[in-house]
């Protein structure tokens, strides 16, 4: 009786286009190598045949301890490499049902994939399966001669192309030579790079060099959106590295908002470990509030790399790195965590934004309570606002973000003002371009209080609860008015006492305008994601 499945795998020196390309190694390991090791993945030594020229690449299979084949006079040259392997493919069409020939110069290629091409193989009752690439190109015909097709025309075809990194074929129809009922096209993504030269050579070893990188987030009207745009600000400066999102449970709206920038985006379905554990990660970074000690274990004890923000719980001693950079005073001792300010680091839309000039008199006011103001302070702070916003003529912006479900009942209430000094932007990806306009704030005591600092803005800070309250950075000190969390009538007699006299009181503003003018936190950016990356293996 036949065996299922050979691994058929061609080596030989005389053919490569780089020197010595099969022994050469590439991210440590040589190409030939890397194909005996999937191999080796997909099948037992008994099933495995190398097909070589070369004496090296003998000794090297011998110590794998697969089969080889050496013949110095073999030459590889014909686009029909099938034809070429003639003679060694009929041996084993003997004794296998089914014939898996592997090329070695695809590395990017995973037994996992191979295991799934052969899979659609035998679901199809295929008889040969072949791989391809799909290209998309604007494909130029000489035909054409409109002016407007040729500058504008945007559309492209798509292409396949032959990749040669795998096939799989049935061994009845190469002993008898049976018409081919049924040939298999496998699509390969990113992965189907194959080396022809050395350019090729230098992107595999940067594919192979990458790591995996899981952010674990949440965001949700509960909490706001501040972890989704601290993980996405880090993930946009992270480029050799490839990049997944893990969301928690309740952050369907996180989803959809990291979706659309194309990033690789799961929403947690059961256990988080084990979700997390199902993505292969060589780094997590979890920025969801307080984390698990089970948890940050569960991935410690699998050598993961571990980073957490705004953690205040024993988990967050056990990790790699901890930035609790909202706290300024630390809640514990431990020698992995980084409290303070001086570990914030602004959005990439802050790099180009022009801090404030001081400027005598106050015409316009930022209102924004985060992305999604739980609490509906926006409203309520409107209203307390508009009088002296009309008083005074200044223009008021304010800025809800994706998680505000108020927003309309805030459209109805806007429609009825008589005042129309008013601007609404929603889901802003700019909200810098605002900051720039306005002079003073009002705002929740979140991430937005460092974008103020940085920005030279005067805020009058509510906090939405009690852990958002401990957050100490609003002081007067730094050039802000906290009046902590919102009750009714005592938090609105101030809140019209502080606008009035920040509007009217040029030394106060100026003062407190100084205070902030001394703060600038693009550079830690660089400082956080260089400690990030550096617990990666070079």
């Amino acid at each position: 009786m036949k065996k299922e499945v050979c691994i058929i795998i061609p080596a030989l020196k005389k053919s490569a286009v780089i020197p010595d390309q099969l022994v050469k190694k590439l991210n440590g390991i040589t190409l030939i190598q890397r194909a005996i090791n999937t191999a080796q993945e997909l099948s037992t030594n008994e099933n495995i045949f190398v097909v070589t020229d070369s004496q090296e690449i003998s000794l090297i299979c011998q110590r794998n301890g697969v089969h080889f084949y050496r013949n110095p006079d073999l030459k590889f040259y014909s686009e029909d490499m099938l034809s070429e392997l003639q003679f060694f493919i009929s041996k084993r069409a003997l004794e296998y049902e089914n014939i898996l020939i592997l090329q070695s110069n695809t590395p990017l290629i995973e037994a996992n994939e191979i295991r799934k091409a052969y899979g659609q193989y035998k679901d199809k009752n295929a008889d040969i399966l072949v791989t391809l690439k799909q290209e998309n190109h604007r494909i130029w015909r000489d035909t054409e001669n409109n002016m407007m097709d040729l500058l504008f025309n945007t559309q492209k075809e798509k292409i396949f192309l032959e990749a040669k990194s795998f096939q799989i074929l049935k061994s009845e129809f190469w002993l008898t030579e049976k018409k081919i009922r049924k040939v298999e096209p496998y699509i390969l993504k990113d992965n189907a790079v194959e080396i022809n030269g050395y350019q090729d050579w230098w992107i595999c070893e940067k594919l192979l060099r990458r790591k995996r990188i899981v952010f674990v987030v949440a965001g949700h009207t509960a909490i706001g959106m501040g972890h989704i745009y601290r993980a996405l600000t880090l993930a946009q400066e992270i480029h050799e590295h490839e990049i997944i999102f893990l969301c928690t449970a309740e952050s369907e709206l996180a989803v959809k908002n990291i979706t659309e920038l194309d990033y690789p985006t799961f929403l947690q379905n059961g256990n988080l470990l084990e979700n997390v554990l199902e993505l292969q990660p060589d780094l997590v970074i979890n920025d969801m509030l307080n984390t698990e000690k089970d948890y940050v274990l569960g991935l410690k004890k699998r050598n993961i790399k571990v980073v957490n923000f705004e953690d205040l719980s024993e988990a967050a001693k056990c990790t790699d790195l901890t930035f609790n950079e909202l706290y300024d005073e630390p809640k514990f001792d431990s020698p992995n965590t980084h409290w303070g300010s001086s570990y914030i680091f602004m959005r990439n839309e802050f790099d180009g934004a022009k801090p404030h000039v001081w400027k005598e008199k106050v015409e316009s006011l930022m209102l924004s309570f985060g992305g999604a103001d739980p609490n509906d302070y926006t409203r309520k702070v409107l209203a307390l606002i508009l009088p002296i916003c009309e008083k005074y003529g200044i223009k008021i912006y304010i800025v809800v973000g994706v998680g505000y479900l108020f927003l309309d009942a805030l459209d109805e209430y806007l429609e009825q003002l008589d005042y129309q000094n008013v601007e609404l932007i929603w889901a802003t990806t700019a909200i810098s371009e605002i900051m720039e306009k306005t002079q003073i704030a009002i705002g929740s005591n979140g991430r937005t209080v460092y974008e103020y600092a940085h920005m030279n803005i005067p805020s009058i800070i509510l906090s939405h609860h009690e852990r958002e309250n401990s957050h100490l950075f609003a002081n007067e000190t730094n050039g802000f008015v906290h009046l902590g969390i919102y009750k009714e009538d005592e938090t609105a007699q101030k809140i019209i006492f502080y606008l009035e006299k920040l509007i009217t009181d040029t030394n106060l503003r100026l003062d407190l305008y100084q205070k902030t003018a001394q703060f600038d936190f693009v550079s830690n950016k660089i400082k956080v994601l260089g400690m990030i990356l550096g617990l990666l293996p070079q």
